[in-house]
Order: structure tokens, then sequence, then C-alpha cells
């Protein structure tokens, strides 16, 4: 497993989702360090279902390492903060820097509307 301060953006990790209590894959987005709380991790849900229209869906070529089993949507709207390492069950893989960074663009993009 890799420790909670060394997850970087791009990676798929196993974590808590706050909407069941199964757990989901989600995408690092931001790993922000605050002098008095620490690493937080700011995540994007992955989903095999889109939902919407700005669902981003992954291809196999999107990925650094091996690609999630089923198809998936990374929801740029869907946003959670992991505070802790008991949050985070285990890595998973993770995205080639470009789709990373298009996710990245999404959200914000998703956000500003």
């Amino acid at each position: 497993m890799t420790p909670f301060d060394e997850l970087e953006r791009g990676d798929i990790i196993w974590a808590t989702d706050p909407l069941s209590e199964k757990g989901r894959p989600v995408l690092v987005i931001g790993t922000p360090k605050f002098q008095s709380h620490g690493v937080q991790l700011i995540t994007a849900l992955i989903s095999t279902k889109s939902y919407h229209e700005s669902a981003l869906a992954l291809s196999d070529d999107d990925y650094e390492g091996e690609p999630l089993g089923e198809q998936s949507h990374v929801l740029p709207w869907s946003l959670v903060t992991l505070n802790s390492a008991v949050d985070v069950d285990h890595y998973l893989t993770s995205l080639v820097a470009d789709r990373t960074e298009d996710v990245v663009r999404q959200v914000v993009a998703y956000i500003s509307a």
C-alpha cells in the first residue's frame, strides 16, 4: 500500500464513499499539505455508470498502470476530500498525466459554471 502522504495527482485509490458503505474508486486530483493538518487528498468519484453528459469516460489508454476492471467514468461534480489514511483502503492504479489534467480542467469548468 502506498502511504497516504505519498499518493499523488493521478493516482486511483479505493476509498471511503460518502454515498454508501461499500467504498469506491476515486481519482486523486490534488494533494495540498497544511502545516497544522497535514496532507488532504482532493478526489473525484469514479463510477461504472455515466449518469450525466459531463461524466468523463476512461479508456484503457488513459491508464498509466492496469485499467480498472470495468468501463469507468470520472464524475467531475462529485468531489470528496479525504483527511486521513483511515479513509483509504488501497492503491489501484493511476492515470496518465494528460488525462488527469483533462479531468482537472473539467472539474474547474464544472464548478466555475
